[in-house]
């Protein structure tokens, strides 16, 4: 069963990253404001606390510079930080959740069972059973710039569809031939190595539709990452599965009117 029914929206963050987008990003106000507008999945980022709880923030340290890491979880919440069980129960059980893990360097030499995927892992098979069982389908996938999470992952819970996310601009060759590689569901590409709109050509570089197509042909679906409305339909229109974006609403016009 795929993953995603083609062309899926994800809320980046919610209804955006940043101030513009009306709502601090990992909020629940953000994640219901993105299902509002039409999103189908939200994108959530998880990292680690000093005490071994896990919160949803995608920077590494809060804005006053300090290292979520190196804070216990009660300064997080005084920052307004939702732990990872209250941004799952903030998203409707009939809309997916994209987990972004965001491990830390102390994981390298941390104990086994502090590191930040043994503390994701019984938390995401419990609630990507939970939402299974509700929806009927998948609605939990794990994501990471870290191949070692995809692979822990996959040794402790290998129900739950992987995503691996190559780096900014990372060349298109090795996002798909490393994310079949590493076994995983999904791909996520950046957006900019797909070449934005009104970008010159870069000598080499596959288009969408072909991408899209040797990705399909190996087994993976398409996530692009933070596309604009223009892109997110030219992609979609060309064979990617799904799109993280920051302007749900402009995006999902944009899906509609093609």
């Amino acid at each position: 069963m795929s993953v995603f029914n083609a062309p899926a929206v994800v809320g980046h963050r919610g209804f955006g990253r940043g101030a513009d987008s009306g709502y601090r990003e990992n909020s629940a106000e953000s994640y219901l404001a993105a299902v509002g507008a039409g999103a189908h999945w939200i994108e959530i980022d998880v990292r680690r606390t000093a005490d071994d709880v896990l919160v949803v923030h995608h920077d590494a340290a809060l804005p006053d510079g300090r290292p979520i890491v190196d804070l216990p979880a009660d300064v997080c919440r005084e920052h307004g930080l939702l732990t990872l069980k209250e941004a799952f129960a903030a998203v409707p059980d009939a809309v997916g959740v994209d987990v972004d893990v965001k491990t830390v360097m102390e994981d390298a030499v941390d104990p086994p069972e502090r590191r930040t995927t043994a503390l994701l892992l019984p938390a995401v098979r419990r609630e990507a059973e939970r939402r299974r069982a509700a929806a009927g389908r998948e609605r939990v996938i794990v994501c990471s710039f870290d191949p070692a999470v995809l692979m822990e992952v996959r040794s402790g819970a290998p129900e739950i569809p992987l995503a691996w996310m190559p780096f900014v601009r990372n060349p298109l060759d090795q996002a798909v031939a490393g994310a079949a590689g590493l076994g995983c569901e999904l791909v996520a590409i950046d957006a900019r190595s797909f070449g934005l709109t009104g970008d010159p050509e870069r000598p080499g570089r596959r288009g969408v539709a072909y991408t899209a197509d040797i990705a399909h042909r190996a087994g993976l679906e398409v996530l692009a990452w933070c596309p604009d409305p223009v892109d997110a339909a030219r992609f979609t229109a060309a064979g990617v599965d799904a799109v993280v974006v920051d302007d749900v609403p402009g995006v999902v016009a944009a899906l509609k009117s093609h």
